[in-house]
């Protein structure tokens, strides 16, 4: 397996070794498990890798992510051994160049890593995919977002203030993580719509804003409750071609949905096609140069490329008449969604 490379720290006790490692920066501003060799290695364990082992390379910064490093701030995250193979896969994510890792991470905007994660690992882990679905309470949702995190700030130096330039930053930053429902959905999971069986587990990750929720209680039909959405989604984020947008349908939305036979196809046409924005709209609200040009009204802009890249799932508690978006982040190509097998 190979001898572990870190400097090692002697500290007096279990809380001296917090506090230490609050003095040297390696928290995210919560207090953190120090990383003793023992739970490192049963982190490297939990994958079969060698500290040694490089799981990702950010070019930009010519830093080497490996093995041992992710492991460190998985322990400091809290996770269990069982949430490395999770862990790994994400930073394979957000090493993609297609993620783009210096775009998101240094941003005056405010995009989080929104991580997704599918197939039987999610229920094996215990990763929430219903109630209070962006919530506090569930280990591994916290845990496994948090170690992501901690690996960009102590491992890649998105420090706020130096590389992480966020102008308001984003709750999600902290820990962004998901389990699609696939159990109540009507549909094909989100990962074998991105090219896997449905037997195989996945982790997405998408640089992302926060969740946008909207309510409707008074809608009986597909197409009413989907205008909602559509309305609030026109007018979000930069509506000059964003890269993706993820939809949200939790229980008694998909109920009206799923019960009045429509696919997931058509409700992404469905979106698509209502989300557009005229050019005199976006140049009177500073999105586009003014001034307003004869037949700007008439002259229509999608939100996003396709309807494929608005990605619709199941998730969240069954009662209540909430549903939820979250905007991609920046224009279209700067940042693709990119999903990794978990590989135990």
């Amino acid at each position: 397996m190979g001898e572990l490379t870190a400097l090692r720290h002697e500290v007096g006790s279990h809380d001296d070794a917090i506090e230490f490692c609050f003095e040297r920066g390696w928290s995210d501003g919560l207090p953190v498990v120090p990383p003793t060799e023992s739970k490192v290695k049963a982190m490297l364990d939990a994958v079969g890798l060698a500290p040694d082992h490089q799981i990702g390379f950010i070019p930009e910064r010519r830093i080497s992510i490996t093995a041992e490093k992710v492991a460190i701030n998985a322990v400091l995250a809290g996770c269990l051994p069982a949430y490395m193979p999770v862990v790994v896969a994400a930073i394979e994510g957000i090493c993609d160049p297609a993620w783009a890792f210096h775009g998101p991470s240094t941003t005056t905007s405010g995009p989080a890593v929104l991580l997704i994660v599918n197939g039987p690992i999610a229920e094996e882990l215990n990763i929430n995919s219903r109630e209070s679905l962006f919530g506090p309470g569930w280990r591994a949702n916290m845990t496994i977002g948090r170690a992501l995190r901690l690996v960009m700030r102590n491992v890649c130096g998105t420090l706020p203030g130096t590389l992480d330039m966020s102008t308001l930053g984003n709750p999600g930053k902290l820990s962004y993580v998901i389990a699609e429902n696939e159990e109540e959905s009507p549909w094909a999971p989100f990962h074998v719509d991105r090219g896997f069986r449905a037997e195989q587990s996945t982790v997405t990750v998408m640089a992302a804003d926060g969740p946008c929720q909207i309510f409707n209680q008074l809608s009986d039909t597909p197409e009413q409750l989907l205008l909602t959405l559509a309305d609030n989604m026109r007018v979000s984020g930069g509506v000059v071609g964003q890269t993706y947008y993820v939809v949200i349908l939790p229980g008694e939305h998909l109920k009206i949905i799923a019960d009045a036979g429509w696919s997931k196809q058509r409700v992404q046409k469905f979106l698509f096609e209502h989300t557009y924005n005229d050019y005199a709209r976006l140049r009177l609200t500073g999105r586009f140069p003014l001034p307003v040009k004869p037949g700007d009204e008439y002259r229509m802009r999608p939100l996003v490329t396709s309807p494929e890249m608005i990605f619709v799932l199941s998730a969240g508690g069954k009662v209540g008449a909430f549903s939820a978006f979250i905007p991609g982040w920046a224009k279209a190509g700067w940042s693709r969604a990119v999903t990794k097998e978990i590989k135990r």
